[in-house]
């Protein structure tokens, strides 16, 4: 999306229905600073006010982030690379999303982990005192290590069925788009 362009089509919206600034700022609820961010091309307006945008001056959003109203062979190809360009610019790329849930997945079961790292070291020592003297400890360590790479892969395992749960969900209108269909 280019900002510039889409700021210089607001403003010739915006004085082609003859308002300032500061009534088009009072139309939207916002200062006429923010208007002349946008129109300047410093900041992009959210969603919310392109929609109210959209409303004000009768044209699409399409053509809002287009920066140019459009014909009707061009309005399509222009929703696809808008749309395109939205979802690469999206607050929230996949791979954050997976390490933003890795991250509250952990916090959430430390105690947990903490618990069982612990109840397995003191089985290990035990377990070291009453073979003192026998030829087992091989035998003990090899045992131990098992456990640990199977308590390793049963927790990696419970946390990406979490994050692929919270990460890849659809939205709430997609799920009951798909129960209804």
């Amino acid at each position: 999306m280019d900002q510039i362009k889409i700021g210089k089509f607001i403003a010739a919206l915006r004085k082609e229905k003859c308002l300032t600034q500061e009534q088009l700022g009072e139309n939207l609820g916002v200062t006429n600073k923010t208007i002349s961010r946008w129109e300047n091309g410093n900041y992009m307006p959210n969603v919310e006010m392109l929609s109210l945008l959209s409303k004000e001056f009768g044209v699409s959003i399409n053509e809002l982030v287009s920066g140019e109203r459009l014909a009707t062979e061009d309005f399509k190809k222009a929703a696809d690379s808008n749309l395109v360009t939205a979802l690469d610019n999206s607050t929230f790329t996949l791979k954050e999303k997976i390490a933003f849930f890795k991250k509250k997945w952990l916090k959430e079961h430390i105690a947990t982990i903490a618990l069982r790292v612990v109840a397995w070291i003191g089985i290990i020592v035990w377990t070291v005192q009453k073979l003192r003297g026998s030829d087992a400890y091989q035998l003990l360590g090899a045992i131990g290590s098992m456990l640990a790479i199977l308590f390793y892969v049963v927790l990696r395992n419970r946390m990406m069925i979490y994050v692929e749960d919270h990460a890849y969900r659809a939205t709430p209108d997609k799920e009951n788009e798909t129960k209804n269909t």
